[in-house]
C-alpha cells in the first residue's frame, strides 16, 4: 500500500546515506526540483542547510525546510493526495510547466530496461512534467526498485543521468545503467 509514513520505516538508515550521498551531488546555488517520496525526503533532510532553491510536491519535503535559513522552497501547488502528502493534478503541472531547474531529484516504482514506472498515474503526470523542467535528472532508488515493473510507464533510461542507489543494486543493473551512459554513485 502506498503511504509516506510506512515508505519511511523500511531501510532507513539505507534511504539516509543514500540521501546524503545524493545531497553531496548538489552544488550551493541550484535550483532542484524534489519530487516526493521517502527516500527524496531524505535527500531534502541532508540539503536542509545547504543554499538552494527547491521546488517540490511534497509537504513532507517541505516540512523538511522548515527551519532553514538558506534554502528558498517553492510548492506547486494542486490536488493533496493525502497518503503521500504529495500535491497533484493539472495546477501542480501547469506549475512544473512554468519553471526552469538545474536538477529534478526523484523516486520511482520501478527501473527496468524498459525505463522508469511508477505507481499513479498523477504521480507520472507530475514527474514527467519535472523531467520536463530539468536539465539533469537524478534518480534516488534503493536496489528493490530495480528490475521492477511499476504500474505505469514514466520515461526510458536514456532521461536519467545519474542513479544514487546502495552497495546491493546487482551487478546486472549496474551494468544496464551504465550502457544507457548514467552516472551510478552506490553507497556503503
Amino acid at each position: 500500500m502506498l503511504d509516506f509514513g510506512r515508505q519511511s520505516l523500511p531501510a532507513t538508515d539505507e534511504k539516509r546515506r543514500i540521501g546524503q550521498l545524493a545531497a553531496g551531488l548538489v552544488k550551493d546555488g541550484q535550483t532542484v526540483i524534489l519530487d516526493g517520496g521517502s527516500t527524496t525526503a531524505a535527500v531534502a533532510r541532508a540539503l536542509a542547510s545547504r543554499s538552494l532553491h527547491v521546488i517540490a510536491n511534497s509537504l513532507p519535503i517541505a516540512q523538511a525546510f522548515w527551519d532553514s535559513r538558506t534554502a528558498e522552497v517553492t510548492l506547486t501547488g494542486g490536488f493533496l493526495y493525502p497518503r503521500l502528502g504529495v500535491l497533484l493534478g493539472s495546477f501542480c503541472e501547469e506549475m512544473l510547466a512554468g519553471v526552469s531547474a538545474d536538477l529534478a531529484i526523484m523516486g520511482v516504482g520501478g527501473v527496468t530496461s524498459a525505463g522508469l514506472s511508477n505507481n499513479n498515474t498523477l504521480i507520472v503526470g507530475a514527474e514527467k512534467r519535472m523531467i520536463a523542467a530539468a536539465r539533469r535528472v537524478m534518480i534516488v532508488a534503493d536496489h528493490g526498485k530495480f528490475g521492477r515493473q511499476a504500474m505505469v510507464p514514466l520515461a526510458p533510461l536514456d532521461v536519467v543521468n545519474v542513479v544514487v542507489s546502495d552497495g546491493a543494486l546487482a551487478p546486472a543493473h549496474r551494468r544496464l545503467l551504465r550502457q544507457h551512459q548514467v552516472e551510478v554513485h552506490l553507497s556503503s
